[in-house]
């Protein structure tokens, strides 16, 4: 599968979005933002959340949920850092640079793992799937909502035409659900428990996986 995205301009992009990431994305991710966490908050005990950027999802977890949250992005981290001082978020055990598809925790560590808006901005997709099946704990849950591209039609045409300059941007618009449907047929220990379209008209998908107990 072709690197079409590097880690080293996944960086360089999000550092741009740092200084205005919450004000022009906090609203239009809100309803997928908060359905992955009340999906996780049902799970419960301890949740890795991945590309945990400036930490605006921290504060709707139940305090009763035990957080690590990881980004590629020092500073939109440092903006977390700030806001679970801010806040006293007492539930956020660890907040650090990380690679997503190289998670510097044990196997089975996790009773859910989150990833917002991740999928589709990483080099390798498959490669960072299976790191957070590793670190889920048998039974637990993978959950993520993400951009899926459309399979035809206009909105298809668009996704292929802005493809390049999503690219620079950090993301890949026309990224299709058969790259996820190959993934978890290829990786064997997880099953597909939901999918369901998420506003704004659908363009976004909260899909669940679960690890083999």
């Amino acid at each position: 599968m072709s690197n079409d995205i590097d880690r080293a301009g996944v960086a360089k992009a999000y550092a741009a979005w740092a200084p205005v990431y919450d004000m022009v994305f906090g609203k239009v991710f809100d309803h997928g933002r908060k359905s992955t966490i009340a999906m996780a908050d049902a799970i419960g005990g301890r949740v890795l959340d991945v590309g945990v950027g400036t930490g605006l999802s921290l504060s709707d977890y139940s305090r009763s949920t035990r957080l690590c949250g990881v980004d590629i992005s020092e500073p939109m981290l440092r903006k977390a850092q700030e806001r679970v001082r801010a806040q006293n978020l007492t539930n956020v055990e660890v907040l650090s640079v990380m690679d997503a598809k190289n998670l510097a925790f044990p196997d089975n560590a996790f009773d859910a793992v989150v990833a917002q808006y991740v999928i589709t901005a990483v080099p390798d997709p498959e490669r960072t799937l299976d790191d957070f099946v590793r670190v889920l704990k048998p039974g637990g849950e993978l959950i993520l909502v993400n951009h899926i591209g459309a399979e035809s039609g206009s909105r298809r045409a668009f996704e292929l035409a802005f493809a390049p300059l999503a690219r620079r941007l950090g993301w890949r618009p026309e990224f299709p659900w058969q790259r996820l449907v190959d993934w978890a047929g290829g990786h064997g220990g997880v099953t597909l428990v939901e999918r369901r379209p998420m506003p704004p008209m659908g363009h976004f998908s909260l899909i669940r996986y679960r690890k083999a107990a």
